[in-house]
């Protein structure tokens, strides 16, 4: 076996096997297992994708949300043991791949146009 074949197995090897189909411009709601002490609860982190990159095992996604009047935004790994699961809220329509722009924006102007999914199928 090459390098490349065995680079291939071990990424095969880190991804999860059910991966939740979201996109740039959703909302969502990510459920985090958080550890305090010997105790490990789920906390939830909700906000609107602005980015994804990479692929693969090193697949990242980024979350933003407003707190107090403040963005607050956080990167995770799609394929991470620590992330419970993803639950998508609601779609936009958005023309770009990375929704940067949004971090100019305040108040209203940070709303995005809803895509009607039909998700019964």
């Amino acid at each position: 076996m090459n390098q490349q074949e065995i680079l291939k197995s071990v990424e095969q090897s880190a991804m999860k096997e059910e991966r939740p189909q979201f996109e740039v411009g959703d909302t969502v709601d990510v459920h985090t297992k958080i550890l305090e002490g010997e105790k490990e609860r789920i906390q939830v982190f909700s906000g609107v994708v602005i980015a994804r990159n990479g692929s693969g095992s090193k697949e990242m996604f980024c979350v933003r949300r407003i707190v107090a009047g403040q963005g607050v935004e956080r990167k995770f790994p799609v394929n991470s043991p620590r992330i419970d699961h993803i639950d998508i809220k609601r779609s936009a329509v958005v023309r770009r791949a990375k929704l940067f722009y949004l971090r100019e924006r305040q108040g209203k102007a940070v709303r995005l146009k809803e895509r009607r999914v039909d998700r019964t199928k």
